[in-house]
This record gives C-alpha cells, structure tokens and sequence, in this order.
C-alpha cells in the first residue's frame, strides 16, 4: 500500500475538497485526482461519491480512512522517534490522567525523577471513554491512567488498584448525621453525576439498578472538582473517589461519608496501545507504576 496515496487520501477527507487538499499538499488538483482514482484502482473499490459541490465517503471509503489514520499517525511517530534516537534529543514521556491520580502520582513521578533526570513530562488531562482511546490511538499520549476499561483489541488495559466511592453532602442536609449511609439514602435526593461516557457514572448506576433505584439527577458534570463546588452551594449531592476528596478537599461546606455498599468502587487502569513501540524510559515508568500497587490491586489507596 502507498503511504503517498494514503495520505493524499487522507488529507482530502479532512479539507472536504480537491481544491483545498491540493493546495494542502501543495500539487495540482489534476495530479490529486489522478492519486486518488489510482488509490481506487489498486484496491478495486470505489472509495468516495463526487459531486459537483462536495465529496463524501462510500462505506469502504469509511473504513479505509479510519484505518488510513491509524497508519499515518503511526508512521509520523516512527519518524520522529527515529530522528530522536538519531539527534539525542530530549527524552519525553506524555502520560493522560484522571482527576484522582493526584493522591499518588507525584510520589510516583519524584521517585522516577531521581533515576531519569532529564526526562520531559507531559501530563494531559483525559476523562472520557473516547477522550482515552483518541489519545492513545493518536500518539498525543505514551499511556493513560484511567477508570475505563477499554474494550479494544489494539490496547492493553490492566488494572493497579481499586477505589472507593463516597457521598459528598452540604453541610446541614438531613443525611449529614446518618451513621449507615447506604444508596437507598440516596434515592430522592438531587444528585450531582458525570455525564455520558465516564465510567464513574456508569459505576453508580450499576448499584443504583441493582437496587431498584432510579437516580434523580440534577446535574451533570465532567470535573470532580465541579461536583464539589455544586455541592458546597448545597446544589444537590455526589458521589466520587474516596482518595479524591481526601487530597484535594477540605471544606466547610460539606462533609464527606462513606456509603455501605460493597460493590460501589472504581478500578484504576493503566492502558497503552498494544503493538507501538514504547521507548525504554515508557517501560520503566510503566513498570514502577505496576509495582507501586503491586500489592493493592483489591485494596483502597
């Protein structure tokens, strides 16, 4: 497959036309044409519909352009991490996070700071389910720390720890003083939740269907801290990570109570793209990582 033809292709999908994707790839309109009837001829297939106004994609041209992407991105990463080793330039190890990891990922990250010095850290902010595959599969990120378990057959998701949900409630609410909080506390109360796509949401839900219990959400939101914000205005009530609260919070306005309930916890993953080559300096961070919570796997942090 022509890596040149791919990208032209590519690069046509994303202006929408072949005036804009020559000028892209700075070549004729004519020449782009001819690429792509050629790309089209090799495979046997007709990949796009040509109108006079716009083009769109056939259902092969769908499939080859998000697999076009993949190989792209792909390429560009080989490239650049072959013009690094060659150049020696500085290392660099990019990490996507969730909101909790604050409780333990710098003593992680000091720790493997000592033995790698001049490493270069990025850490991005990566909440969501398509957030955390995007990331990955497009090279913004070496691997993601994350609450979704990932049901991809090209990344690894394996999980470090568990952790334990709790109820976030203003001060003065009726349930401040309740010494068995359990959800069913919960049922009528004006709940603060994530939005579609996190995986803590979907967390709480499954116990609240177990239980019978359709939640009464008021708000919803994508930042914990935003969740702790409603409810100290005494907004409504939450439900987040235990080890959340306990490093970033403490306030006057509300009180944090466990609920009893087994099952209402979230695992913890470190996921990455199972085929990409991971620099060395990725595997040792990769490494301390597991062996951070080698023995906590079922365990709160």
């Amino acid at each position: 497959m022509d890596y040149r033809l791919l990208l032209y292709f590519s690069t046509l999908i994303n202006q929408g036309s072949f005036t804009k994707a020559a000028r892209n790839l700075h070549i004729s309109q004519p020449s782009l044409s001819s690429a792509i009837k050629k790309l089209e001829n090799s495979m046997k297939l007709k990949l796009i519909e040509r109108n006079t106004r716009n083009i769109s994609l056939t259902k092969e041209g769908e499939i080859l352009y998000i697999e076009a992407q993949k190989l792209l991105n792909h390429f560009q990463y080989v490239e650049n991490e072959m013009n690094r080793l060659k150049d020696e330039g500085p290392l660099e190890l990019q990490i996507g996070l969730i909101e909790s990891v604050n409780s333990w990922l710098p003593k992680v990250l000091a720790s493997f700071s000592k033995s790698n010095p001049d490493i270069h850290i990025k850490l991005l902010e990566v909440l969501g389910l398509k957030q955390v595959e995007s990331a990955l599969q497009n090279y913004k990120i070496h691997l993601a720390i994350t609450n979704q378990h990932i049901d991809n057959k090209d990344i690894i998701t394996t999980p470090i720890y568990n952790e334990q949900l709790v109820a976030v409630i203003p001060i003065g609410h009726h349930l401040q003083h309740v010494k068995d909080l359990s959800l069913y506390n919960l049922e009528n109360e004006k709940l603060i939740v994530s939005r579609e796509g996190f995986q803590t949401r979907q967390d709480i839900f499954n116990e609240f269907r177990k239980l019978g219990i359709v939640p009464n959400i008021i708000f919803e939101i994508e930042r914990f801290e935003t969740a702790c914000s409603l409810v100290g205005e005494g907004l409504g009530i939450t439900v987040i990570p235990e080890s959340y609260m306990r490093f970033n919070f403490a306030s006057n306005s509300f009180v944090i109570k466990p609920i009893n309930s087994q099952h209402l916890f979230r695992t913890v993953y470190i996921a990455y793209i199972k085929s990409r080559y991971l620099p060395p300096i990725v595997e040792t961070f990769l490494n301390l990582t597991k062996s951070s919570f080698a023995d906590e796997t079922n365990k709160e942090i």
